[in-house]
């Protein structure tokens, strides 16, 4: 089964002092048997600049050794503060050297997607952004996806949103956005049942772009709804990997089992 652990998953036991990148990938591959991981830029980047920056080439190469040493694939690169559109210029103009400087990251883990959000709010501000998207942000996020789609395929990788913060939260305006970016080096990190704007019907109007997919805990736990979103996109032709995306406020080792075992046990009952 292409099932695949989330690094966030794990993210409260890296903040908590007791697990960095190559302890994930030793718990990966040793613990729960898997050999394709989802890699979070928040274990390997230093977070008290603006953007969070990288360790020099020579760590990355470090991450990669241990990766063929245990034969194991980044089958998802996900990175925060490299979003495309923030409303100050200079915040933006950070964010994208951040992302170009993550992509040659993303070359050298040979990470097989990657995600760079669209950006937008969190939550409801006065003025807000709040799952709203003007054309200036559109024209905006369309034309760094090209670009980022672009450097992308040189390396024979997919890059795009996952349903995350501001307009990528509205199926709608993410499918006019992977319309607009038509490229076939750009998909989406479809985060199931996570949708703000008619939720109901998000992960049936994004399955078409999906390049990967995050289960959430919560989703799990609810066996029907986490078999039928499963069983939609299996019907829609996905044949990607079904990661687990669950930070459970403790006990993160034994959640994370039973996240994969639940996950199993879905994929095990698809027809």
């Amino acid at each position: 089964m292409k099932v695949s652990i989330g690094g966030y998953s794990f993210n409260n036991t890296y903040v908590a002092g007791k697990m960095d990148v190559f302890g994930y990938l030793e718990t990966v591959k040793y613990r729960y048997r898997q050999d394709k991981v989802d890699l979070y830029n928040g274990f390997f980047a230093d977070k008290s600049k603006p953007v969070w920056e990288l360790a020099d080439e020579a760590y990355l190469r470090k991450i990669r050794e241990a990766l063929d040493e245990k034969e194991m694939t980044v089958v998802n690169f996900a990175i925060d503060t490299a979003s495309l559109w923030d409303r100050d210029k200079e915040k933006s103009e950070l964010q994208y050297q951040n992302a170009l400087r993550h992509l040659r990251a993303a070359e050298i883990l040979g990470a097989q997607t990657v995600r760079i959000d669209t950006g937008g709010s969190y939550s409801n501000e006065p003025n807000g952004d709040f799952y709203e998207m003007s054309e200036e942000q559109f024209e905006h996020i369309v034309r760094r996806y090209q670009e980022y789609s672009r450097l992308a395929a040189d390396f024979g990788s997919k890059v795009g949103p996952e349903n995350h913060m501001g307009p990528s939260l509205n199926p709608h305006f993410l499918k006019r956005i992977a319309e607009a970016v038509d490229h076939p080096a750009f998909g989406i990190l479809l985060h199931v049942d996570r949708w703000k704007v008619d939720p109901e019907l998000g992960d049936r109007i994004i399955a078409p772009w999906a390049c990967h997919v995050h289960f959430g805990g919560k989703t799990l736990a609810e066996e029907d709804n986490a078999l039928s979103i499963a069983q939609m996109l299996h019907d829609s032709g996905y044949d990607q990997y079904w990661a687990i995306e669950h930070n459970a406020p403790g006990n993160q080792y034994i959640e994370v089992e039973w996240a994969v075992a639940a996950m199993k046990k879905i994929l095990g009952n698809l027809k």
